[in-house]
């Protein structure tokens, strides 16, 4: 007696509700990724072995070129009629100053957010000069406390090292 075998049906996958769930899900996060936004002024930052991460939110930059001209910039709420009613959002502001104002810009970007932290970026072609005015207006209006952003120096020599192919 032979035994039969049984016909094999085939199964078919239908993949187009999981292509559109793959493409659901890639459009939301591509709409509520946030961003680097955008610096002040371009410079080229000094190099060091610092690894130390900086904050998303909540710092106050300097940015220092290396025309010794100075930047800030900070987040700042502000209250906006939309539609007849107010909204609280929240507006990045930059200005230009010089030596002679810089701390009294600094001062009002903290009476906003106390917490906020002091980030100076300066070109690494800046003058002496123009950071030690910066840092001794900064101490006499007493903001001692802040970060001198730099590149890490071994990240820049990785990607420079030829590959073994």
């Amino acid at each position: 007696m032979s035994i039969k075998k049984k016909r094999r049906i085939s199964i078919r996958i239908d993949m187009t509700p999981m292509v559109d769930i793959a493409f659901l899900l890639l459009i939301f996060y591509m709409s509520t990724t946030q961003f680097k936004p955008p610096e002040a002024k371009k410079v080229t930052l000094p190099k060091s072995h610092s690894q130390i991460e900086l904050p998303d939110k909540d710092v106050i930059n300097i940015t220092v070129t290396k025309l010794d001209s100075m930047y800030v910039d900070f987040l700042q709420k502000e209250k906006m009629v939309v539609d007849g009613r107010d909204v609280m959002t929240t507006v990045r502001k930059y200005s230009e100053v010089n030596i002679a104002n810089v701390s009294s810009v600094i001062n009002r970007a903290r009476a906003v957010n106390p917490r906020a932290l002091i980030v100076i970026k300066a070109d690494k072609d800046a003058s002496f000069g123009a950071m030690n005015d910066l840092m001794n207006s900064m101490k006499e209006n007493e903001l001692t406390r802040f970060l001198i952003i730099t590149d890490n120096e071994r990240e820049q020599m990785a990607s420079a090292a030829p590959t073994g192919n």
